[in-house]
């Protein structure tokens, strides 16, 4: 078998826990963001999109996860408390749930922030203070857990554990942190460690990036983007293939690093744009090209501080450091245009947020605000088609910085809906065409 059909196999493998068109991890059935579903609606219905259910939930930034007619999601219900939350795909009714103690001691204290990952018969999810959770399907109850604080000996990264677990064959990968630990894989039914990778240091921890594969240079490759270099493991193994320094100022590796032709791609809030070039015959990266600037306010490609880019037909497009939703040449680097009609409006905010997800020739936009946004993203510009506003931002941003509040939780795109959630519900809401 060719290492390009067990990365296809791999990816299978997870969807196949779940109809094609559920979202049954983080960026969706292939880790990628695209949301593949057709008879999606041309544009919004006046009033917005139809909202199915509404069901009460806990702060957090976690966003939820669609499989086999269920909704999987995690919150913070109170100061002392995380739990994760089942609930039905149809009405919201909670199915179960799993409590479990845990005190903060991070900043940004909404809650979890990473989106559960769902196979044929179990849940993994990862809480801010590391509390990693296997846990039946069928009832919630616990098959097997870990303590990266505990365990390993791990203090709490300044902003919580952050970076969503990767399933991988048998293998939930995973960012820890520590000498040695910065990358762990776990026997998906037993818990036991297979493997550890890689060393991070700091109050930063292993950052917050999450772990992606990627196929280059004949090999599948686990990218792991810590708070001081990106780095390229054998999934199967730990065994490191190669590592770029890129320490970083914060430690703020938090978008997931993507990959375009042979060019691997990743964006920091002050260091801004890097993009390595993946060797053609041999797991090697060397620097294609790396943006001018180190300042958060002058930026000169994209300084991205949530949502992770996305690259089409040769382009990047994503959200910089103060609302610029802007447009690069993948080759150079190079900015085409900017706008902040998706974001702020009209003007910069510091960490104004929107995350993209393609659909067909369309992105849907979900910002900040609340709004969700359909447009065309091209090189020639941004095409605003509709909006709606679809939740309330609950959400503080900072300690006084930002006076208005936010909604910083990517949402889930299945069966022809958008499963959406801030710090005091989670929603369904149809995205069908009428008729569908």
């Amino acid at each position: 078998m060719t290492s390009f059909a067990r990365t296809t196999l791999a990816l299978a493998c997870l969807a196949s826990a779940a109809r094609a068109d559920d979202w049954p991890q983080w960026l969706g059935p292939a880790r990628d963001g695209e949301w593949r579903e057709t008879g999606i609606l041309e544009k919004f219905p006046p009033g917005g999109p139809q909202v199915l259910w509404r069901t009460p939930i806990g702060g957090g930034y976690a966003g939820p996860a669609v499989a086999d007619g269920r909704v999987y999601v995690t919150d913070r219900p109170d100061a002392k408390t995380e739990r994760v939350l089942c609930l039905d795909e149809k009405d919201g009714r909670v199915l179960w749930k799993h409590e479990y103690g845990c005190a903060y001691a991070i900043s940004y204290s909404a809650g979890p922030r990473t989106t559960p990952v769902v196979t044929k018969d179990r849940v993994y999810t990862l809480g801010a203070m590391g509390d990693l959770f296997c846990l039946d399907r069928a009832d919630g109850k616990a098959v097997w857990s870990k303590s990266f604080m505990k365990d390993y000996g791990q203090a709490a990264p300044i902003w919580g554990w952050s970076g969503h677990p990767l399933l991988d064959g048998d293998r939930l990968i995973c960012l820890v942190g520590g000498a040695g630990t910065a990358v762990v894989a776990f026997h998906k039914e037993t818990g036991k460690e297979l493997w550890r990778a890689l060393s991070s240091q700091g109050r930063h921890g292993p950052g917050y990036a999450p772990p992606v594969i990627v196929e280059a240079g004949g090999k599948r490759q686990l990218i792991a983007w810590t708070a001081s270099a990106v780095g390229s493991l054998d999934p199967e193994t730990g065994k490191e293939y190669w590592s770029h320094p890129f320490p970083l100022k914060e430690g703020l590796s938090v978008a997931m690093p993507r990959l375009s032709g042979d060019g691997l791609f990743v964006t920091a809030f002050y260091d801004g744009p890097l993009m390595l070039k993946l060797a053609a015959d041999a797991p090697a990266a060397s620097v294609a090209w790396k943006g001018k600037s180190s300042s958060e306010m002058k930026t000169d490609g994209l300084h991205s501080i949530i949502p992770t880019p996305v690259i089409r037909d040769g382009h990047i497009y994503g959200v910089c450091s103060y609302g610029q939703l802007r447009c690069l040449k993948a080759e150079t680097g190079e900015r085409l245009w900017e706008t902040f009609q998706a974001t702020t409006g009209d003007r910069p905010i510091r960490w104004a947020n929107a995350f993209l997800i393609p659909n067909g020739d369309r992105f849907f936009i979900a910002n900040e605000k609340g709004d969700l946004i359909l447009a065309r993203l091209t090189p020639k510009g941004y095409e605003e088609i509709d909006r709606a506003r679809l939740l309330q931002a609950t959400g503080r941003a900072g300690a006084g910085r930002r006076p208005d509040e936010v909604l910083w939780s990517h949402p889930a795109f299945a069966n022809r809906c958008i499963v959406a959630r801030n710090d005091r519900e989670i929603i369904r809401a149809s995205l069908a065409a009428e008729g569908k």
